[in-house]
């Protein structure tokens, strides 16, 4: 009840005066007295499926939302809608009979009496502007078919900012500043070769990063490579500033509003273009913005010409660095580079990026090792997209949590230095798993192995694989022989199983720089190659390992004679013409008996990075 009095309270001292007398006049405010505002449940068909029609009626699209708050008539038919993501206000749209009653000011009223006034962008067309100015909001950009406002202070405040990395050059007229902006997903030679180019052409170059995560590398790694490479710039200074949601991000991109997907387009790059011009090239007194040439991506393209046409600074298009490959010239882009991840291909995607950038490649690729793994369907006892396997204390969404919360120690234990280093940084991956699952431990084993081998990887082109494993001996026994004693290295359930039964545990496979992996697990997953199901080849390798590896996870849920037949049954299964197609009730056998095989999980991961690590 407070909560609907102050919301009743808020209306009234709003829509004072003539514009209560107005809103009275049509029953609009008894309407809001009466909590006729309703969330819509989007995660019901029924309720998306009706919002989506009332959205389509009205020319728009329905976007990624938060919540959605509707005004409907007594037979329940939408009249107005409006929608919040994030910090943006979307979809918003009324029907067209009830477009002279006045409703966007009181659903807009309520959604931000209910999520907070904060920092809140919307973007609307140009006819709700006064609409929107009378609840607060003010105009920081204008496009023909859209408007952008606010409701505080976030572009002011990130427009100081850039002013005060400018400094002194914004008052010299005898000084130039560029501005480059860039996503960089990641940062490439061809990036490197850009901000070469621009800073040689000016006094100061500020490089402003895309700070949306929606990307294969996350804002945060994308900041780090983009700094690590302008570092490396021996032209004029570079300055890296923060990313913000006011260049090139959902907040500047309002496609949501119209059908035509062309239109959208050239209204965003307009929108982002004019916010560009009004605020951020001020804020820097810069009077040149740097772009690559983009003889691919035609949108890209039309971008660059239309910032030609209307930046009052001056556009400076640079060509794009181009490389051999298979004998022919192509320009070098981040989009070859994430395919060659996706591919599974280190070496391939490390020859298009500077040095600094390739521990982040490496992050990427274990994380991909781990999800791929986790992603595997009919895993017997294990967790998989449809199943909890053996366990009652973790599902897929948790090992997805765990796995997120890992993504930014990687490139950290692939820089390690030393091997003491590379284990103070994994006490802190451990840490940081656990405290995103509530303590429960989804992948310590992977933890190990897999910063083991992104250490011993390192971030060379091309390494062999004796090399590497020499490397993951060498390693292994530096932080477990060094820092380990005999007693500690046994209060594990693993430790205690090799003690018990003089089986080789994670610590023994390690210092022995994982040799089942090279003579064996990986051979076979490479014979396995082209097979036409994409997950049979990741079932028969978790199967091999199953077969071949004396799982202290199992030792310890099972004992040791249950553990020996589970590999029995293992190696059974594989020897079938169709092992994949019988898995379900090996699956099912486990689940019953809280048989869990951890321990070969976490080699199939380890298979699958490596893989990825040594594959040419």
């Amino acid at each position: 009840m407070l909560i609907l009095l102050l919301i009743r309270t808020f209306a009234e001292e709003l829509f004072c005066g003539s514009n209560r007398e107005y809103w009275e006049a049509r029953g609009m405010m008894e309407l809001y007295k009466n909590n006729h505002i309703e969330e819509m449940p989007l995660q019901s068909p029924f309720f998306r499926k009706k919002v989506d029609g009332f959205l389509q009626a009205n020319g728009l699209r329905m976007e990624t939302l938060d919540v959605y708050y509707t005004l409907q008539n007594t037979e329940g038919d939408i009249l107005a809608g409006a929608g919040l993501a994030g910090d943006v206000l979307k979809c918003v749209a009324v029907a067209p009979e009830a477009r002279e009653e006045g409703l966007v000011a009181p659903l807009v009223s309520h959604i931000l009496s209910q999520h907070g006034p904060g920092n809140v962008k919307v973007f609307t067309k140009p006819e709700y502007e006064s609409v929107f100015a009378s609840l607060g909001f003010h105009l920081i950009a204008r496009a023909p078919l859209a408007i952008l406002m606010e409701n505080g202070r976030g572009l002011e405040t990130y427009c100081a900012y850039l002013r005060s990395l400018a400094g002194d050059a914004r008052a010299s007229s005898a000084h130039t500043t560029g501005v480059v902006v860039m996503n960089a997903n990641p940062f490439t030679l061809g990036h490197q070769y850009l901000l070469e180019q621009a800073a040689a052409q000016v006094d100061r170059l500020v490089v402003i990063p895309v700070r949306e995560d929606v990307s294969a590398f996350t804002y945060e790694e994308r900041l780090a490579m983009i700094r690590a490479g302008a570092a490396t710039v021996s032209a004029s200074p570079v300055i890296v500033a923060d990313g913000s949601d006011y260049q090139i991000s959902a907040a500047t991109f309002p496609t949501y509003f119209l059908k035509d997907l062309s239109d959208a387009a050239r209204t965003q790059m307009q929108l982002d273009l004019d916010l560009f011009a009004r605020h951020i090239a001020p804020a820097l007194g810069a009077t040149v913005r740097f772009v690559g040439s983009e003889p691919l991506d035609a949108l890209t393209a039309g971008y660059n010409a239309l910032m030609q046409e209307r930046l009052p600074v001056r556009v400076v298009e640079i060509p794009r660095l181009c490389h051999s490959a298979q004998r022919e010239e192509s320009v070098i882009s981040a989009s070859l580079v994430r395919q060659a991840l996706e591919q599974g291909s280190y070496s391939r995607a490390a020859a298009l990026c500077p040095e600094s950038t390739r521990p982040y490649l490496l992050a990427f690729l274990a994380d991909r090792a781990l999800r791929k793994e986790l992603d595997t369907p009919l895993k017997p006892g294990l967790v998989c997209p449809d199943s909890k396997g053996a366990h009652k204390d973790m599902d897929y969404a948790l090992m997805q949590k765990g796995i997120a919360a890992l993504r930014p120690y990687w490139s950290r234990m692939a820089k390690a230095t030393v091997p003491p280093l590379l284990q103070l940084i994994g006490i802190e991956a451990e840490k940081a798993m656990k405290k995103a699952t509530g303590g429960v431990n989804t992948h310590r084993g992977a933890i190990f192995a897999l910063g083991l081998a992104l250490n011993a990887r390192g971030v060379e082109v091309s390494v062999s694989e004796e090399v590497m494993q020499n490397n993951l001996a060498r390693i292994a026994q530096a932080i477990l022989c060094n820092s380990v004693t005999d007693n500690d290295s046994h209060s594990t359930h693993g430790g205690q199983a090799v003690k018990q039964y003089g089986v080789k545990g994670a610590r023994e496979m390690a210092l022995e720089g994982y040799k089942d992996l090279w003579a064996d697990w990986l051979p076979y997953y490479r014979s396995l190659s082209g097979m036409e199901t994409a997950s049979c080849p990741l079932q028969r390798t978790l199967l091999r390992i199953m077969s071949t590896l004396d799982d202290t996870c199992v030792i310890h849920r099972a004992g040791y004679a249950r553990a020996q037949q589970v590999k029995r049954e293992a190696a059974d299964l594989l020897s079938c013409p169709e092992p994949c197609g019988r898995l379900q009730t090996l699956c099912d056998q486990y689940a019953a008996e809280g048989i869990s095989p951890g321990g070969a999980a976490d080699m199939l991961a380890l298979t699958l990075l490596t893989n990825s690590l040594i594959n040419l």
